[in-house]
């Protein structure tokens, strides 16, 4: 199919057979169509995809037919026949990729045209890509039971043999992916390629994982070679990683015989019979040969054979002929061999003879020189003697005469030892010349294989340079067998040189046999000066004898310091013991005490702050890596125990502090957190008191451990954390933009409330009349005024405020002028915050009083909450502006007119309850005495309920003044500012 593919330039003729196959109702034949179009895919003729795109819906529809069967073949097939159809698109959509995926770094850079936006859609489209590759890896290992040798059954195979396809588009695909992403992180930031580095790693975890359950099938091993991807993937955010990335490379071997692995190359080489015989296969699968078969190679356009054959057959015969001659060269060349390396053997045989006696020589000269040092002993003895004997110097100064000639004898044997030292160095190096020559040989002869694969590819343009290329091997051979000979001649020049060397070491051993004689006339001599010998040998035993008494008194006395010392170095560590148990013991009774303070009632009212228990408890954590720092050093060396005790003093002064501040952290928390807080407290306290207890214990100190204090100190940070003080959950930066929003949202709540307030009004005129009325339009129209000076107050604050922003931000912007006042820009919002609410509750109040439904009461009361609110708001932008400020004085004047139109609102409100209760006035003229009396007890009893409940109404609003008072203080921060 593939050839037909090249031949006819297309796949027509391979989809009109396709499409008289039953692929819709038979699913093995359709994933072994799925296999065969996928090597079409990538090792057909280019045009295999343009014919090929036509049928892509009719394979999608193919794809979703088998993917309704659950069992068998049927989701591999529609697995697979999705990633046909994702491979289609791809190279429709980037022509510059061929089939297999083959691709320079130089055509990849072309692919996406220099462009980083087309780099990104190519990585997308090869993460899809790749995606589907895998999809059908892991579906086809799913349906094998791996658990049994299923690589060796017809029907594991059978399903395995696609994924060889897969394999080679997968080590393509990836290596692409990786270079894609090193360059796009070269062009665009790390934040931007999130998606793609985590997709790359799911994909790369994957596919190792595939590659690595793959390599360890028996099917696989003999046909393909998979690559191993590294332990780690690249680190894209390093640009030199790219140089440690390695391309992952599949091998098949030559040598497989699956048909998934023989090259395409090798069908070139068929012969007319295996041609034939594949004609035949074809027409037994496909149908019979017709004469306008575009498959029928012999007969087209009616010749047998064209001048391309007859090029061909000339081109086998030059092939053959040349292997016919590689094979002779390879014979010779195998013989030089062979005698190389047997007359290597030779003079390797040679060279160990020549040690051999080298090293006799060494053992002749060792003896001589031993008889030379004994001679020179006797020599001096005998030096010492000529002081009384006359006689025996003048035969010393014979034996030295004697010596004198020796020693000539010795400096020649020396020398010509030397001389030898040096023949053997050259006929070394003249061995190394000739195995270097072998290897030569060698590497010539594998250059000549490389040759000869070269001259296959292209045989015709070669072979002038082959023949040339066996010209100079040729006379490569000849000077090697010539230096081979000079090799030889320099060996028997060595063997006559160590037939030399033998002739004077025979003169040497009679030079030796006459030295042995005079040694033995030189002994008789030496026996009369033994007995002098003697003499002074006897004095020196008594010199020894009593220098051996002085040297015991000095080892008794050395002896007796080394047990003062012992005695003193365990006394010193007794006493560091001693200090240790007891500076322990005294931090173990601080934390105690600690303890016992937290359960002591006078302790309740003790408060503290959440940021003061953090400080401490992280200078805790650190005093607690120091201890046990110090605690390694004092368990390595006994002696450290200095660096020891001030860690054990700081770490209870710390731990008991601790104990107390949660204690009194937690009478400032809520009940759940205070809770958990005074737990982990006693906790802390018992692991810092077990800890201390084991250190004081010599067979525990080397097993006491603080971690578990160091995590009950995280515990107790982390919960301090919870209970910090909490501000306005907005970041600096956006502060600016805060104030402008709440100074918009207060104008439009005060339009707002202006409007309700006119149309509240407009309804009671319609509605009311009589003193109900004229209360209403009073009280509107009171609130109507303090509308309108609120919204003077607002509108002379922002320009107070755009005053202050411009004469004091300088150079920078306004938003990180208010970032940088952020206490002050604080105050503004929750200044702002209170006026528009109170002007909301304000109307909501005015719309009950008018009907009916509210109090006159709490018509004042917010009226006075919107007062304060504006003096608030008018105190936060005084804070900052200059007191000669033309701005300051309209914002003072209109707070002076909001205060006024408070005044105004309660007169107003107030004046209206007086006339309708006025109106509401009893009338006793037809009471009796005993109903007024009843009345007037009624009228007691509800004077002190009233007062008793305006005392507890007065507590209530002192507590929660305090309480706001206190969550104010939080929010603003007022604490850490009086800290």
């Amino acid at each position: 199919c593939i050839l037909g593919t090249h031949h006819e330039k297309g796949a027509q003729t391979f989809w009109s057979v396709v499409n008289r196959l039953p692929l819709s109702g038979n699913a093995v034949l359709c994933w072994k169509f799925c296999h065969v179009f996928h090597k079409l895919l990538r090792d057909g003729h280019s045009n295999v995809l343009k014919d090929s795109v036509r049928y892509k819906n009719e394979l999608s529809d193919m794809s979703r037919m088998w993917g309704h069967l659950s069992e068998g073949y049927g989701q591999l097939c529609s697995i697979y026949l999705k990633l046909l159809r994702t491979k289609m698109e791809f190279h429709t959509k980037n022509p510059r990729f061929p089939g297999n995926l083959q691709m320079s770094d130089r055509q990849l850079d072309e692919a996406g045209e220099n462009d980083v936006n087309n780099f990104f859609q190519l990585t997308v489209e090869m993460f899809d890509y790749l995606e589907c590759e895998l999809n059908l890896f892991q579906t086809v290992f799913s349906s094998l039971d791996m658990s049994r040798s299923v690589s060796v059954t017809a029907a594991g195979q059978c399903r395995l043999a696609p994924l060889i396809q897969v394999i080679l588009d997968c080590s393509h695909l990836y290596d692409y992916t990786v270079k894609l992403l090193f360059k796009l992180h070269s062009c665009l930031p790390a934040d931007t390629l999130q998606g793609h580095r985590d997709r790359f790693l799911e994909q790369f975890r994957k596919l190792k994982d595939l590659f690595y359950r793959s390599s360890n099938l028996q099917y696989f091993k003999r046909l393909i070679q998979i690559p191993q991807l590294p332990e780690n993937p690249p680190n894209f955010l390093r640009a030199s990683a790219l140089s440690e990335h390695i391309s992952p490379v599949v091998v098949i071997p030559a040598e497989a015989s699956s048909p998934d692995s023989e090259p395409i190359t090798d069908l070139v080489e068929m012969d007319a019979a295996s041609q034939s015989l594949f004609d035949n296969k074809f027409d037994d699968i496909f149908g019979s040969s017709f004469s306008c078969d575009p498959f029928n190679f012999n007969s087209q356009n009616g010749m047998s054979k064209d001048d391309k054959d007859r090029l061909i057959e000339q081109l086998y015969r030059e092939i053959t002929a040349l292997k016919e001659e590689l094979e002779h060269f390879k014979a010779e060349s195998t013989r030089g061999a062979v005698r190389l390396r047997g007359r290597a053997s030779e003079l390797e045989a040679e060279l160990a003879e020549q040690q051999h006696l080298k090293q006799q020589a060494q053992d002749e000269s060792e003896f001589l020189r031993t008889e030379l040092e004994e001679l020179k002993k006797q020599r001096e003895d005998t030096e010492k003697a000529q002081r009384s004997l006359t006689e025996i110097e003048r035969r010393a100064q014979a034996n030295e005469q004697r010596y004198s000639k020796l020693k000539e004898k010795y400096s020649e044997l020396v020398q010509n030892h030397a001389d030898l030292l040096r023949k053997n160095a050259e006929v070394t190096k003249q061995i190394t010349v000739a195995r270097q020559a072998q290897g030569d040989v060698e590497r010539e002869k594998k250059e000549l294989e490389d040759s000869f694969q070269r001259v296959s590819e292209q045989a015709q343009r070669k072979s002038q340079e082959q023949a040339e290329v066996l010209e100079t091997l040729k006379r490569e051979l000849a000077a090697s067998r010539q230096e081979l000979q000079m090799l030889q001649g320099t060996l028997e020049s060595s063997t006559q040189a160590g037939a030399e060397q033998n002739t004077q070491i025979a003169s040497l051993e009679q030079e030796r046999d006459r030295l042995s004689q005079a040694a033995e006339q030189h002994r008789d001599e030496m026996t009369a000066l033994q007995a002098e010998l003697q003499q002074l040998r006897d004095m020196l035993s008594r010199k020894q004898e009593s220098s051996r008494t002085e040297l015991e008194m000095l080892q008794t006395q050395l002896r007796d310091k080394e047990s003062t010392e012992q005695a003193l170095q365990q006394r010193l560590a007794e006493e560091q013991l001693s200090l240790l148990q007891g500076t322990t013991h005294e931090a173990e009774r601080m934390v105690q005490d600690a303890l016992a303070r937290m359960e002591d009632p006078a302790h309740v009212s003790c408060t503290g702050s959440a940021d003061c228990l953090l400080s401490q408890t992280l200078a805790a954590s650190k005093c607690a890596e120091r201890l046990r720092d110090a605690h390694s050093k004092y368990l390595s060396d006994g002696a450290a125990v200095g660096s020891l005790l001030p860690c054990l003093a700081l770490f209870a002064h710390l731990v008991s502090d601790i104990l107390l501040q949660g204690s009194a952290t937690s009478h400032m928390a809520p009940v759940e957190p205070a809770d958990r807080l005074l737990e982990l407290c006693k906790q802390c306290g018992s692991e810092a008191v077990s800890y201390l207890s084991a250190l004081q214990d010599p067979g525990t100190v080397a097993s006491a451990d603080c971690s578990l204090v160091t995590a009950c100190l995280g515990q107790i940070s982390a919960i301090g954390e919870e209970l910090r003080p909490r501000g306005l959950d907005v970041k600096q930066e956006e502060l600016g933009d805060l104030v402008d929003k709440e100074m918009a949202a207060t104008a439009a709540a005060i339009e707002m409330a202006s409007a309700r307030i006119e149309e509240m009004l407009s309804k009671a005129r319609a509605g009311d009349t009589g003193v109900k009325l004229e209360v209403n339009e009073r009280i509107l129209g009171s609130c109507t005024g303090l509308m309108q000076a609120i919204h003077v107050l607002v509108l002379a604050s922002k320009d107070l405020q755009r005053e202050i922003v411009e004469s004091g931000r300088g150079a920078a912007s306004p938003k990180e002028f208010y970032a940088k006042n952020s206490r002050w820009t604080e105050g503004l919002i929750s200044a702002s915050k209170a006026v528009g609410w109170g002007a909301t509750v304000m109307v909501d109040a005015a719309d009950l009083v008018v009907q009916g439904k509210g109090t006159f009461e709490e018509l004042m009361v917010c009226s006075r909450e919107i007062a304060a609110s504006t003096a608030q708001l008018v105190a936060a932008s005084k804070v900052k502006a200059d007191k000669d400020s033309t701005n300051l004085c309209k914002l003072q004047q209109a707070s002076r007119g909001v205060n006024q139109a408070t005044a105004s609102v309660v007169a107003s409100t107030k004046a209206g309850k007086s006339q309708v209760e006025e109106k509401d006035s009893m009338d006793f003229s037809s009471m009796t005495l005993t109903q007024i009396k009843r009345q007037e007890m009624d009228s007691q009893v509800r004077v002190l309920e009233l007062e008793n409940q305006l005392q507890k109404e007065r507590q209530k609003l002192g507590e929660l003044r305090k309480k706001h008072y206190e969550l104010a203080g939080v929010a603003e921060g007022w604490e850490e500012d009086g800290e």
